[in-house]
């Protein structure tokens, strides 16, 4: 008897904590993390811009920044949090406000010719990555679709929650990634700066020199069109749109002056994003590739050396790719090259926004290319599980 109360009492037991108060903290400590990341971004971001680093120096300052705290997190606290995903759409949403401002009076319709060389490039990089794919499978003894999420540019973020999904290795496909993503956003603006000397340092929203406008239209304007931005990124993350967030957030930005112009005693009302809204953009596009860096757990040196291989092949597939735009099109080198950098895309967008660089003809080339992935995707996670193997029955 008294055996079986004392079984009736440990089942009585109070539970843990329910999962809402659990989830509750983990958010709070993810609010934690991220204000801690903002505020050591501040410093390194304003460090850089004196050093002349140019329009993205935000965007370094934003990994310097994610990579320290997630470290901080794994030493001192041992506590691994995962890379924030909707800090990174949030940030998207942000530069594509940005720059979809910036391009509203660009004449979108003349770059319609250019579609089809877009679209051949878009292939070009896909072909080529599928290729590198195939190689670094053979190389580092992995299955062919660890190897092709980790070689095809398309995201860090999206690529190691597909891995996940399809329980693969989603750390490996991370660290490619992540390299990836990593050196096109060192390389690509260190190269454009040397090509276009002190052009560099222009402000990174020409048509904008002040941080904020304080003046209460400005004020009231910025508040509807960040809550039009936040409904946007609202939807794509609960309705996993791919790239939902920087497309609308565009699209609001290049449109959001012509709606205005219907309201009534609107009269020459013009908006624009203040500075502000590309700085917290670029800091939070810095911090989740910097968290990628931050939460990664320790890789041999062979496992390192062929994801250094595969990255190195995909950036000579972007250069290629780059060479052959020069051949069909009018652009400038410069142009072609951040047409064609593989990833990045929002980026490469901001590299051209630094520079004022043919802004338009490098947001449709990358936006084009985000669709095709994106749209693709069903498609080619088919082949991939055909190739290796695993196709469901």
């Amino acid at each position: 008897m008294n055996q079986s109360l004392s079984i009736t009492s440990t089942r009585k037991a109070p539970s843990s904590k329910s999962p809402i108060i659990i989830k509750l903290q983990l958010i709070f400590k993810q609010l934690i993390i991220l204000c801690s990341e903002m505020l050591l971004a501040l410093p390194f971001g304003w460090a850089l811009t004196k050093l002349h680093f140019g329009g993205v120096s935000w965007i370094f300052g934003g990994i310097a920044a994610g990579t320290a705290v997630l470290q901080c997190c794994r030493v001192f606290y041992n506590y691994s949090p995962k890379p924030n995903r909707i800090a990174r759409k949030v940030g998207m949403g942000l530069v594509g406000l940005t720059v979809g401002a910036s391009n509203a009076n660009s004449n979108i319709l003349s770059l319609a010719s250019g579609i089809p060389i877009f679209i051949f490039l878009t292939l070009f990089l896909l072909l080529c990555g599928v290729g590198i794919g195939y190689i670094y499978s053979h190389l580092s003894k992995t299955n062919i679709l660890t190897a092709m999420l980790a070689t095809v540019p398309g995201g860090v973020g999206v690529m190691s929650s597909i891995a996940a999904d399809y329980h693969r290795n989603v750390t490996l496909v991370a660290l490619v990634q992540a390299i990836r993503v990593t050196s096109v956003v060192l390389l690509i603006p260190l190269i454009a700066r040397t090509s276009v000397g002190n052009a560099w340092n222009q402000p990174t929203v020409p048509v904008s020199g002040v941080l904020i406008d304080f003046a209460p239209l400005q004020l009231e304007l910025l508040t509807v069109i960040l809550l039009l931005t936040g409904v946007i990124v609202y939807l794509a993350v609960t309705l996993n749109i791919p790239a939902g967030d920087f497309f609308g957030a565009l699209v609001l930005g290049a449109t959001f002056n012509s709606l205005i112009h219907y309201l009534p005693n609107a009269g020459d009302v013009h908006f624009h994003p203040p500075l502000l809204v590309n700085i917290i953009g670029q800091m939070l596009l810095g911090i989740t590739i910097g968290e990628y860096w931050g939460e990664k757990p320790s890789f041999g040196k062979r496992t390192v050396g062929y994801a250094l291989v595969s990255v190195a092949m995909t950036l000579m597939a972007g250069a290629i790719a780059a060479i052959v735009a020069m051949q069909l099109t009018s652009w400038d080198w410069l142009t072609c090259l951040l047409v064609t950098a593989p990833g990045g895309s929002a980026e490469m967008i901001l590299v051209s926004l630094a520079l004022n660089h043919n802004v338009e003809v490098v947001t449709a080339g990358h936006l084009i290319r985000l669709i095709a992935i994106n749209s693709s995707l069903p498609l080619w996670l088919y082949l991939f599980r055909r190739l290796d193997g695993t196709v469901d029955s």
